[in-house]
């Protein structure tokens, strides 16, 4: 699951954070004018903590000089008028971290969409306030996101930076993993895994690792992460927003057509029994890192578990309908009963095998290993016993020879 690595809270659990010192860049002081030259004075700018404002013409400042252009309203109430344009800068130097977040927000990632969704939820900007966060920023925060491991940091002008490797690369050096600065590159990276074998699913849990975007900004951080995982933030964010539309299976399957049509005939109506074994082979967490939030239709859940990923399934995928296509020619055929003998250790070993492969772990079990049932020696061992020189399991063949001679 994605959950932080590190918490921002952790670092104020001994007290007040310690927020590192932060430098007001003129970037951000300059946005903070630009923004009040649209407002009106009785429209305050609001930061954590305190407000800006332009003051009403003819205001008197503090100390009796002629009236300033801007007013600093703190939260204690300590209310400041009349100050002048580098009064205020000299002001929001001293409040450099709550302005520099909400520069890094407000001008640096813009609107308000997934992609900000996702940024401020990397450093829980909706829960923790700016002094925490800076404090865990300034050590690093971590978060999960699939395989990735994004891990945000502050410069001493406020800026974040990301790095974004595989979570299984989590504390590698940099200079031993191979660096990159341009999201697209993340195209070739994620084409095949680590057999060089294609991977079809983006969303497989069969990422490779060995790389690392190491300091990236936010734009170049969000555009990563979908190229990584395509529209996996954008759902996110529609799910958070209840605005998540689901298609369900049997919408998704009445609009196939070609090829794919078969699909349609293959449907037990009530019993829906079939759509089930499909999404328990194909949308596990073993096979895909989604949420699966489709069902059967609107009135029919599915009984098999959806996963656990953060991020969700809106409806069945390609991989799932190709699949379905191949599952529905061979389930059309007519069951047959075979006859031959298997010991119960034989019977026990199949079933290892079937496992075994279902489930991927066919490298991990080592050829020494002879008490695994899926073990490679002993599965020759049961081919060379059960086989005959034609393949046939027990030496029956798959077609009698009246359907051979038909």
């Amino acid at each position: 699951m994605a959950e932080p690595a590190s918490d921002p809270a952790d670092s104020a659990r001994d007290g007040d954070p310690e927020v590192p010192d932060i430098d007001l860049p003129s970037d951000a002081f300059d946005a903070v004018l630009d923004a009040l030259a649209g407002r009106d004075p009785g429209e305050p700018l609001r930061f954590e903590g305190f407000s800006v404002g332009r003051d009403d013409a003819g205001e008197d400042s503090d100390d009796g000089d002629a009236a300033g252009e801007y007013r600093l309203d703190p939260a204690d109430g300590d209310r400041r008028t009349g100050l002048s344009e580098r009064d205020l800068h000299e002001a929001l130097d001293d409040r450099a971290p709550t302005v520099t977040d909400w520069y890094a927000f407000e001008r640096v990632v813009g609107e308000f969409g997934p992609r900000r969704a996702f940024l401020r939820w990397l450093e829980d900007a909706d829960g923790a306030t700016v002094a925490t966060r800076y404090a865990a920023l300034a050590e690093g925060i971590e978060r999960a996101w699939g395989e990735l491991r994004i891990t945000a940091t502050i410069t001493d002008r406020g800026e974040r930076r990301y790095d974004v490797r595989h979570a299984d690369d989590a504390g590698v050096p940099v200079d031993d993993l191979d660096a990159y600065d341009d999201p697209l590159d993340a195209r070739e990276l994620v084409k095949l895994d680590e057999k060089g074998r294609y991977r079809p699913l983006k969303t497989a849990p069969s990422l490779a690792g060995g790389w690392v975007f190491p300091d990236l900004g936010a734009r170049d951080a969000y555009e990563l992460v979908e190229t990584i995982y395509p529209a996996t933030v954008a759902n996110w964010h529609r799910e958070r927003e209840g605005e998540l539309d689901v298609t369900h299976w049997r919408e998704t399957m009445e609009r196939q057509s070609g090829i794919y049509g078969v699909v349609k005939t293959w449907d037990r109506g009530e019993g829906h029994e079939h759509v089930n074994w499909v999404a328990e082979a194909c949308c596990d967490d073993s096979q895909c890192l989604k949420r699966r939030e489709w069902q059967y239709d609107d009135e029919t859940d599915l009984d098999v578990d959806g996963g656990d990923g953060v991020f969700p399934c809106r409806e069945p995928c390609s991989v799932v309908v190709s699949a379905a296509r191949k599952w529905t020619r061979l389930e059309s055929e007519q069951p047959r009963t075979y006859e031959f003998d298997l010991t119960p250790s034989e019977k026990e070993q199949v079933e290892a095998i079937i496992d075994a492969v279902a489930d991927g772990q066919i490298d991990e079990i080592r050829e020494a290993d002879t008490k695994e049932g899926a073990n490679r020696y002993r599965t020759r061992f049961l081919r060379a016993k059960l086989f005959d020189e034609d393949g046939n399991l027990g030496g029956v063949p798959t077609e009698s020879d009246e359907e051979d001679e038909e």
